[in-house]
């Protein structure tokens, strides 16, 4: 994969994840609540699970225009993503009410994570920013 393949498939991938974080949680969680609800119909984490992820897609898609001046971002939602996949797949592991996390949220947030660490350029050099440029200007 080239690097302007790279960068426009890091920007699809980061307008999906952001209108899933900000949009689709709610909508997850209507349709299969036993994969994405924690803590039963009333509980007080919900509301504020929202509002960090809805927080987070919102910045996501933004930084869909610039990836490389966002890579912090990128790699936070990547690390973060596989710290709270892991915290939960051990809850759901010990709870077994919560099991279906497991086939839910869990390996949502794990796909997340490596699609964007694929995606993600290590070392994004000048080259890429002057490729997009130029492609941008054509």
């Amino acid at each position: 994969m080239n690097n302007t393949t790279r960068m426009t498939a890091l920007r699809y991938a980061l307008i999906a994840f952001g209108l899933t974080f900000f949009f689709g949680l709610v909508t997850f969680n209507e349709i299969w609540a036993s994969g994405w609800r924690w803590g039963g119909v009333h509980s007080h984490y919900w509301p504020m699970i929202v509002g960090v992820y809805a927080t987070l897609g919102f910045f996501l898609i933004l930084a869909s225009r610039d990836p490389l001046a966002n890579r912090s971002l990128i790699w936070f939602t990547v690390v973060s993503s596989v710290v709270h996949a892991l915290v939960m797949a051990g809850e759901a592991i010990m709870d077994p009410a919560e099991r279906g996390h497991l086939v839910g949220d869990v390996p949502a947030l794990l796909l997340v994570a490596v699609v964007l660490a694929v995606l993600t350029p290590k070392g994004a050099t000048i080259t890429v920013a002057k490729d997009l440029g130029a492609r941008r200007a054509a």
